[in-house]
């Protein structure tokens, strides 16, 4: 897809409890932006596919397995779930109300909408820290995409979410053999550690093939069960 390089128009600006988020369009692009953080845009998505995949395939056949995806994003990793009839539920936690809006009625739904009309989708609209604290709900897979990383986060209250605690919060929500899958916009040997400390097994990670610079990366771990 060609790059533009005019100047991006911004198509919405919202104050949210976690500071200001804004779509924006660069040229054939949308791009979403937090706190001045670029968070990501519609130009590839395959690191987000990728996201979706290994997870699925660590399942070994496991018979319509349920899925929470933290973080909506530009909808790429709900879309490609959504395209896989493998996929039993598919919880999607968002606590940014405007990126819900610039996809149930914005630009973002010419990505999303078959998704959303999916009968397994479901929004849940709130913070994914206090979801994975809270719910008694269970998934045979958690993919995480909230952050540029475990090293980077978006916010400040995100960084507990890949301790100790937050990753025993994580196995909490997963059904034995469950899999948590974690994107990241660099590769993280300190959080592949944190993996196997916090109890979780057949840790690897996945890089997205690039012709130059650091890729894109899915840490990867199972549940013992």
């Amino acid at each position: 897809m060609p790059i533009s390089y005019d100047i991006p128009e911004v198509l919405d600006r919202r104050e949210g409890p976690h500071g200001e988020v804004v779509l924006r369009r660069h040229g054939e692009l949308l791009q979403i932006i937090a706190n001045g953080c670029f968070l990501m845009d519609t130009s590839d998505g395959r690191s987000e596919r990728l996201l979706m995949d290994v997870a699925l395939d660590a399942l070994d056949g496991r018979p319509e397995p349920g899925v929470l995806i933290g973080g909506l994003g530009v909808g790429f990793s709900l879309a490609h779930a959504a395209a896989d009839p493998r996929w039993g539920r598919i919880a999607v936690v968002e606590r940014e109300t405007a990126i819900i809006d610039w996809h149930r009625h914005g630009p973002l739904s010419a990505l999303s909408a078959p998704a959303l009309a999916d009968p397994r989708t479901e929004i849940l609209e709130m913070d994914l820290v206090t979801y994975v604290n809270e719910t008694s709900d269970t998934y045979d897979a958690l993919c995480l995409d909230i952050d540029n990383g475990p090293d980077w986060t978006v916010t400040e209250g995100n960084d507990g979410l890949y301790s100790a605690s937050g990753l025993a919060s994580c196995a909490r929500v997963l059904r034995p053999g469950g899999v948590l899958a974690v994107w990241s916009a660099q590769p993280s040997p300190e959080f592949e550690g944190s993996l196997r400390n916090a109890g979780f097994q057949r840790v690897r990670t996945e890089e997205v093939p690039v012709a130059r610079g650091v890729p894109d990366v899915v840490h990867l771990g199972v549940r013992p069960g």
